[in-house]
């Protein structure tokens, strides 16, 4: 907080010593500059810069019928009154404007903006210290980017204000959908709007129809014998059972995304390298034809194996061509097959079936013409002449490209290839190998075709006997010690989850292969089967049959076959089949040892790269020639910008410096980081959280004393950094085994409630074995209503300054605190954010781990609480069908027996919650999406946006805030290299901020860039990839890089600038906190069932107001 709070009545002045600081920097102040580059009016006050907001109270006066927050100032829409009650609940200054002249008076030393009737600021503020000169080159003109009107010399403020509005109505506002009725008469002729002596209405306000009054909320509480639930419902007018809220136009135009509204100039220009080869082509068509196969083969390397015969048998006398086979069902030539359709019968041998004997099995295979794909149509797209991507013959000549590298020693394993000889084969740990390939795919970029090429690892299945993988996965002792021990029936379930599915090969009575569909519940010595009318045991018939006397008799045995014939194969005589992907979650163990081996330093993944590329040999390949493909043999060098961290800059001297705002009692109020990072060591949080009520409860093997010794250096800290933290507990320190670890919690909210104290923080030592984290997070959570804070015994028992300080970053948002923000918001200096009040959505669907069939996916979204610093954000999360990418419970409307039609969803609940919050409602969207694949981009576009229209319309008819939808990807295979050491942190990659939107952005006409936001640890550096779907805000290129670079500089939970923007982060925590709350409503899945994608919809448990009012995912 700035200072002392001070709040001033209508009238009131400040006092002179007060007006001192102010008067001193009007002054100095002769020209202003912001890091965008935005020059203030001559005359500008410094005042006008300095818009400060209270953290407790950041309120501007809007209509308060928009959600029931008790308290909040009201500003009329339709009569233009400011009521006297706004203004004390505020520090912000208010403006108010003399109709009788063009002076205003200024109420408060920050000189706030004033908001017209569709709450929107004026965009010209005249400056109290200049007798009302204009700012027409301020901040309006930054907000709206390059829209900025230009305005006359000799405008009055008012004239200014009516301007800047015009234009910006004009500009950025969507028509609203729905018809604005007139209360007081029926004819066609606008009724004038009530005026009110002393307040300013702009000319071509005067007579617009007023708008209807808004609805008023109404809160209804329903108290329980333990939690409170609070329920906001909105009266919607002539809404029945079978209406909904309408959808606004924008969202129905899903078939063209957001187009590029120019190319950012901020930030240092350089050059850097990215994993991109260009592309050319020679005008040849390409010719499609379609494969179908009888009787139908699901296997691709079956299918290769057939289309590979018909080359080798009928390529001279039928194909006269090479042709490209995608594995399925599409074949592609260089020029037209001498035939439209044709059939082929081939024979190939096939021997796995459990006999001896090989057989040959038939199969018709029939080409047929399908289509031509035009080159001169990707020509035109590449040269933004023609907006429909043409897939078919991008997907072509991608199909061209990998052909040739399967006749040339690589095998394609899902999309990475793997070359003989080349790429190393490491064991992780529990029979799991971790294989070296790469990933290449041919995409459209600004610079014409690009082939990406990038390094890629897969996890795979150890070749080995099954009787030592199972004793590898399950940490059992040598095999042969094991022999006589039968296995446990955990031990079974495992090896059974883990086994199916997969293939093993035998050798007794020749070489064969089966896929295993079971494990026995019997051991194998107790196994019977029938055999010429007579029961025999499968270690007899080993014996007499094999004369194989079996070892491991007391383990089960694999089964294999159809359950009425099935097929016994004790594990000893079973080999894993080599390169079978191991698509099942890794372990701690594994990820560890798979990090250590593709961790590669950028100049050395560079070299890899290379060394692939090379073994492409595009330019020898005679059958990439034939297609009229050049690839080149250099990556490709572009052009890049560093952008500046957030900025501040100081009078009389332009400094690009990093500022990040703390506390004022701290010895530095701002911090400067450097390439990405920054010490906060002798920094105060900026809003140190109330603790009052806190106990700590330790479930490890540590000492009292040891925890008695944490829990002193963590309230040190805790107040040290600027929490008023209580110095003891509510309860001594408690301990308790962890097979009890549900009682003790229960036990520990009743001690609470018997003292009527509501627990503000738990403090848990985590047992040393690390399976109790997400029973211990559903309890709290769900059922009880604790706000908790793990931690490990070994950081407890060492008192680490670092790890303590980093607890401190959690413990504090936790409780409703802030840990720092960054300073250009309490000024007002990010465009289109500061300027309106913008709410921030974050989202993210995460899905069931490789190889589970059923389990629901879980859809969380989160939303700024606080404007304009925009660094507290609220969850919530849902569970949907099994892999649903998009996220259904955004808004959804219900028939409740008491109240009829509820309208209910995450979007409605955000937007009233910040309403609640902020007493502000947002005029603006800034929704930033994770998880999309490009396939997906129209469906989640055309219902997320139909969802968030009508949740907005069901809160107030006519209420649709611009939206501005953003796609963040990571799961992307571009890496950017520096060229020199200028450009290049300690650990060799980029430096934080590189920001890339020429060259090799994905579309070369729609909005989209990459961004490093983020310093480099070990590895290299993976980019974001922002694409815009959606642009109702008319974001600039500069304006939206800035933004998303600056927020990764305020996630909470580290003193460094992330990836990916905080709210995607968040979003990603919390769906991933769900998964643990499944665990009490049964969702529990083993992979590989049957079931459905239908079978699997689960309730989640939901999770107590006092845990979803704060952060508790961090």
């Amino acid at each position: 907080m700035f200072g002392r709070e001070q709040r001033y009545e209508e009238g009131e002045s400040s006092s002179s010593s007060e007006r001192r600081p102010q008067q001193a920097a009007e002054t100095s102040a002769r020209r202003r500059y912001d890091r965008y580059g935005y020059q203030g009016a001559a005359g500008a006050s410094a005042s006008g810069v300095g818009r400060r907001y209270d953290r407790y109270q950041q309120r501007l006066p809007v209509d308060a019928s928009f959600a029931g927050a008790e308290g909040s100032g009201r500003f009329d829409l339709h009569e233009h009154r400011l009521q006297p009650e706004a203004s004390s609940n505020s520090r912000i200054g208010r403006r108010r404007y003399d109709p009788e002249s063009s002076t205003e008076a200024s109420y408060g030393r920050n000189g706030g903006r004033r908001f017209d009737g569709y709450d929107h600021p004026s965009l010209a503020e005249a400056s109290s210290s200049q007798g009302g000169r204009a700012r027409g080159s301020g901040v309006g003109q930054r907000a709206l980017g390059d829209h900025s009107p230009t305005l006359p010399s000799d405008f009055t403020p008012a004239d200014s204000i009516c301007h800047d509005l015009k234009q910006r109505l004009t500009l950025l506002l969507p028509v609203p959908p729905f018809p604005i009725r007139s209360q007081a008469s029926s004819s066609r002729t606008p009724t004038a709007a009530p005026s009110s002596p002393g307040v300013y209405i702009p000319p071509q306000r005067r007579n617009q129809i007023s708008r209807p009054p808004l609805t008023l909320l109404t809160r209804s509480t329903a108290s329980g014998n333990r939690r409170e639930s609070t329920e906001v419902e909105i009266s919607m007018p002539q809404v029945t059972a079978r209406t909904e809220p309408q959808m606004s136009p924008a969202s129905l135009q899903v078939a063209t995304f957001a187009s590029r509204p120019g190319y950012g100039t901020m930030g240092k220009k350089c050059r850097i390298t990215a994993n991109h080869f260009s592309v050319e082509l020679a005008d040849r068509n390409i010719h499609h034809y379609h494969v179908s196969i009888t009787p139908e083969v699901t296997s691709q390397v079956l299918c290769r194996s057939l289309m590979k015969e018909i080359v080798h048998l009928y390529g001279q006398s039928h194909l006269y061509r090479k042709p490209a086979y995608d594995g399925m069902q599409g074949v592609y030539t260089a020029g037209p097959l001498p035939f439209t359709s044709k059939e082929f019968m081939i024979k190939l041998e096939n021997g796995n079936h459990g006999t001896n004997e090989r057989r040959k099995k038939e199969f018709l295979v029939k080409i047929r013409f399908a289509s031509s794909a035009d080159i001169h149509k990707l020509r035109e797209f590449l040269l933004s002449r023609e907006s429909n991507v043409p897939h078919e013959i991008i997907h072509a000549l991608d199909v061209v490209l990998k052909h040739s590298l399967l006749n040339n020693r690589c095998t394609l394993l899902g999309k990475t290839f793997f070359l003989q000889g080349l790429g190393a084969r490491i064991e992780i740990g529990n029979g799991i190998q971790c294989w070296n390939g790469f990933y290449q795919s041919l995409r459209p970029t600004q610079m014409g075709l690009s082939l990406n090429i990038d390094v890629s690892s897969k996890s795979f299945y150890e070749p080995i006997p099954v009787i030592e993988f199972a004793a590898k996965f399950l940490n059992l002792e040598d095999p042969s010690i094991m022999a006589t021990r039968p296995l446990s029936n955990d031990d079974r379930l495992k090896l059974k989850k883990v086994l199916k599915g997969i293939k093993v090969e035998v050798t007794h009575g020749g070489v064969r292969r089966y896929k295993i569909c079971d494990i026995t519940e019997q051991p194998t010595n107790q196994l019977r089967f029938t055999e010429d009318g007579q029961q025999k045991s499968v270690v007899q018939y080993f014996y007499e049959k094999y004369n194989i006397i079996l070892r491991h008799a007391s383990w089960p045995s694999l089964r294999s076959g159809k359950d009425s014939r099935p097929i016994y194969l004790p594990m000893e005589t079973c080999t894993i089949v080599a390169g079978q992907r191991y698509a099942k979650k890794l372990n701690e163990r594994q990820v560890a040892s798979m990090l250590r081996m593709t961790c590669q330093r950028p100049w050395r993944r560079q070299e890899i790269i290379h060394q692939f590329a090379d073994q492409d040999d595009y330019i020898r390949n005679d059958f990439v020639k034939e297609f009229g493909v050049n690839v080149s043999v250099d990556m490709t060098t572009i052009d890049a910008r560093v952008l500046p961290p957030p900025s501040f800059l100081t009078l009389f001297s332009l400094f690009w410096l990093l500022q990040l705002r703390y506390h004022d009692s701290g010895r530095a109020k701002t911090i400067r980081p450097q390439t990405g990072q920054w010490n906060a060591q002798h920094v105060r949080l900026y809003h140190g959280a109330l603790v009052e009520c806190w106990m700590c409860v330790n479930f490890s093997k540590l000492k009292q004393e040891a925890v008695v010794n944490f829990c002193k250096h963590l309230v040190d800290t805790c107040r040290r950094k600027g929490m008023e933290f209580a110095r003891n507990p509510l309860f001594p320190i408690q301990s308790s085994p962890p097979e009890q670890i549900e009682e003790k919690l229960l036990d520990i909210y009743r001690q609470c409630r018997a003292e009527e104290k509501q627990l503000q923080m738990l403090i848990i030592i985590l047992p040393e074995v690390n399976a109790y984290y997400g029973k211990i997070k559903r309890i709290c959570e769900t059922e009880l209503g604790i706000v908790s804070q793990c931690c490990q015994p070994r950081h407890a028992r060492t008192c680490n300054r670092i790890y303590l300080e980093n607890i401190v970053l959690k413990i504090n948002v936790k409780a409703g605190g802030q840990n720092a923000i960054l300073e250009d918001t309490l000024y007002g200096r990010i465009p289109l954010l500061t300027d309106i009040p913008t709410i921030i959505f974050g989202a993210d669907v995460t899905h069931p781990q490789s190889g589970e069939d059923q389990g629901p996916s879980i859809a969380a979204v989160v939303a700024s609480m606080d404007w304009p610093t925009v660094v507290t954000y609220r969850g919530l999360v849902s569970a949907q069908p099994h892999r649903s990418e998009v996220i259904e419970d955004l808004f959804r409307v219900k028939e409740d027996p008491k109240r009829g039609i509820v309208h209910a969803g995450m979007i409605r609940e955000l937007l009233l919650a910040f309403k609640t919050s902020t007493g502000l409602k947002p005029l603006r969207i800034i929704f930033f999406r994770d998880g999309v694949s490009e396939g997906m981009f129209e469906m989640v576009l055309l219902k997320e946006m139909d969802a968030i229209r009508k949740a907005c319309s069901s809160l107030e008819e006519g209420y649709l805030p611009p939206v501005t939808f953003i796609v963040v990807q990571k799961r992307h295979n571009t890496r950017l290299f520096p060229t020199n050491e200028d450009h290049m942190d300690k650990s060799g990659n980029i430096l934080p901020g590189t920001v890339v939107d020429t060259g090799i952005c994905r579309h070369p006409s729609e909005h989209d860039f990459y961004l490093c936001s983020h310093a480099g640890i070990q590895g290299t550096s993976r980019p974001a990839h922002y694409r815009v779907l959606l642009d109702e805000n008319k974001f600039s290129a500069d304006a939206l890089q800035m933004l998303a670079n600056d927020l990764c500089y305020t996630y909470a939970r580290c003193t460094r600038s992330v990836s990916i923007v905080p709210p995607v982060y968040y979003a990603h925590l919390a769906a991933f906190r769900a998964r643990f709350y499944l665990e009490r409503s049964g969702a529990q899945y083993e992979g590989g069932s049957s079931a459905g994608p239908d079978d699997s919809r689960v309730e989640l448990p939901e999770i107590d107001p006092a845990v979803k009012n704060v952060m508790f995912y961090c």
